[in-house]
């Protein structure tokens, strides 16, 4: 008779497994997560603090080594960065390129309010400010928070200009107004996509006027700081990205400070686990590559999102850095590699357990998430992985002593959602999607499971070393 426990798959609380050495470790892998995500809330941001650390790890921009027509050995390290908004970095491995490459792949775009071109105006003695939203928000969880302005302002003069102002406990912080409850009566009995209109989700920068002024005094002493401060203009608002953000670092949640609270995390925790996977491995087998890109929210569209021939060109032009680029040869290494998804899912939350189905849903505490496939009502527009590749990274995870749990996005016919596993699918690589639950998924401040993140680091190392 075979011993039952043998043919069940149990998913376990993994924090009752850990020693106290695993919780020191996953404790500071947490802490130095808060922090990153503390201090960059832009991709931007992510990525010029990200090329600073891997520089010190030894990458090196493959600008510099075209230029030198330099040659890549194995164990080489390399970045390519692309306007500061999306990072792909390399290691090279034993083998040839040719033969395949091991894949982490996070977006780093997140939802948020995005200024409109001519944003700035004044009513009633208030200076206002234009938004539009980006990505899928829902639009009432924006108001009456405390709010940072981050972004670049680019000038006629070439000059860029670095704005965050908001995250010192000293600065200033914005916001939106909220109808008091004593006057919302009308608003209350609205569906809650209608009580706050995205033209409604407009910043108040200020309410003090410019002495000697006569029309429009706040908005022109707002003007009057900013060019004071920062050299800008109104025009040079066209010429910007700014983005309105929460304000404050990310936070210990919990009283046993077991999970973590911030913006963004959707999907820097699994862009952060991707990175430090990437830098851990050293001459690996295979080439290993992360690739950190922008626009995953929107579609992944334009020449920074998963759809640009970026990475692609940038294979090309590793591969001829190492002597062995054509045409055919680039398509036969794409198609020979192997790929993890980065990306969290929806974790199960008490609250509101009627959206998942708890057999296939994923849970605080229980490890890193596999979904076979994502989509929405029949799976539509999912990449799903073939049986064949789940069972070797099922191998790899048990091998490398990895907590892992599957699940689905939430109940058939309720919603879905999508990542940008379909795009590198269509090499034909195997692809899979692979990150961490996550509790008020695109809220302005997001909460996961540090143990579910540090299980999630080792996986995407396990795999970057093993497949």
């Amino acid at each position: 008779m075979s011993d039952i426990k043998k043919l069940k798959k149990e998913y376990k609380n993994v924090w009752e497994s850990y020693t106290e050495q695993d919780t020191r470790t996953l404790f500071a892998y947490g802490e130095r997560y808060r922090q990153f995500i503390s201090k960059n809330k832009t991709e931007r941001e992510c990525v010029r603090s990200m090329i600073a650390i891997a520089e010190k790890s030894g990458y090196q921009n493959i600008e510099t080594l075209i230029e030198e027509q330099a040659e890549l050995k194995p164990g080489d390290k390399v970045y390519a960065n692309y306007n500061d908004k999306t990072l792909v970095l390399f290691c090279m491995g034993q083998k040839p390129i040719t033969e395949g490459m091991n894949l982490l792949g996070a977006h780093l775009d997140s939802p948020r309010l995005d200024l409109k071109p001519n944003p700035l105006y004044e009513d009633t003695d208030l200076a206002m400010l234009k938004t539009h939203y980006y990505g899928g928000v829902k639009k009432y969880q924006w108001v009456t928070l405390p709010l940072a302005i981050h972004g670049v302002v680019a000038k006629k003069d070439g000059t860029v200009v670095n704005l965050s102002i908001g995250e010192d406990p000293m600065d200033p912080v914005v916001g939106i107004s909220d109808l008091l409850i004593h006057l919302a009566s009308e608003q209350m009995q609205k569906k809650v996509t209608e009580a706050i209109k995205g033209e409604d989700l407009n910043i108040c920068l200020g309410s003090m006027p410019l002495k000697g002024e006569e029309k429009d005094k706040v908005k022109a002493n707002i003007l009057h700081l900013l060019y004071e401060k920062y050299g800008i203009i109104e025009e040079d608002f066209v010429s910007a990205e700014i983005e309105i953000v929460p304000a404050g670092p990310a936070r210990d949640y919990g009283l046993d400070r077991s999970m973590i609270i911030g913006y963004g995390q959707d999907d820097r925790v699994c862009a952060y686990a991707s990175f430090e996977a990437q830098l851990e491995v050293e001459n690996p087998e295979r080439t290993t590559a992360t690739i950190l890109v922008d626009k995953e929210e929107i579609g992944s569209v334009g020449a920074s999102g998963m759809h640009s021939r970026f990475f692609e060109n940038m294979v090309a032009e590793v591969m001829e850095l190492c002597g062995c680029y054509s045409s055919i040869n680039l398509r036969r290494t794409m198609a020979r590699s192997k790929m993890l998804s980065s990306d969290v899912t929806a974790g199960h939350d008490p609250n509101y357990a009627s959206v998942l189905e708890k057999n296939n849903a994923a849970y605080f505490g229980k490890g890193v998430v596999f979904m076979k496939y994502t989509g929405a009502r029949g799976k539509s527009g999912s990449n799903e992985a073939n049986a064949e590749y789940v069972a070797q990274l099922r191998r790899i995870m048990e091998d490398n002593n990895v907590t892992w749990q599957t699940a689905e996005l939430g109940r058939i016919d309720l919603g879905g959602g999508g990542t940008i596993a379909y795009i590198l699918a269509e090499y034909g690589m195997d692809v899979i999607d692979c990150g961490v639950p996550v509790h008020s998924m695109h809220a302005p401040w997001e909460v996961t499971s540090k143990a579910d993140l540090y299980e999630m680091r080792k996986a995407y190392i396990a795999f970057l070393q093993n497949a």
